[in-house]
């Protein structure tokens, strides 16, 4: 298959890819150019969070506690581009206490992840993440 980006499948395709990319260089400007003001944000075992501001504020809170990059990154999107889903292994480390969650100590981390999308005129509407948090509490602690 040619992926020219003419069709909404591979611009779908090409929108993730580009997150995620402005994700492993640390990028959260050009994150949060990618994401529609009233985007969804499912926290792994968390909270909906609604909006650019409040995905911004998460996104400061994972740089203060996490230096994470994502390896081995698959994208897959609907024939129409309007849902994605991610698959991906995160390689991290653990900077900081996060809240409620164990003591930090430059902890190495190497977890499998995914995510869905909800994309809509070209932008990210909703970003839903999971992991398996036992997975990752037994490698912190």
């Amino acid at each position: 298959m040619k992926i020219d980006g003419n069709r909404a499948h591979d611009r779908a395709i090409e929108l993730v890819l580009s997150y995620y990319a402005a994700f492993n260089r640390g990028d959260w400007d050009g994150m949060l150019a990618l994401l529609a003001d009233d985007v969804i944000h499912d926290l792994n075992q968390g909270p909906r969070e609604t909006g650019k501001p409040a995905f911004a504020a998460f996104l400061q809170r994972m740089a203060r506690c996490y230096r994470e990059q994502l390896h081995d990154v698959v994208v897959l999107a609907s024939e129409d581009g309007t849902r994605a889903a991610a698959e991906y292994l995160v390689h991290g480390q653990y900077l900081q206490a996060d809240a409620g969650l164990p003591d930090a100590r430059g902890q190495a981390y190497v977890l499998p992840g995914g995510a869905f999308f909800d994309l809509r005129d070209g932008r990210i509407a909703r970003v839903s993440n999971y992991y398996n948090l036992e997975d990752w509490l037994a490698q912190v602690r």
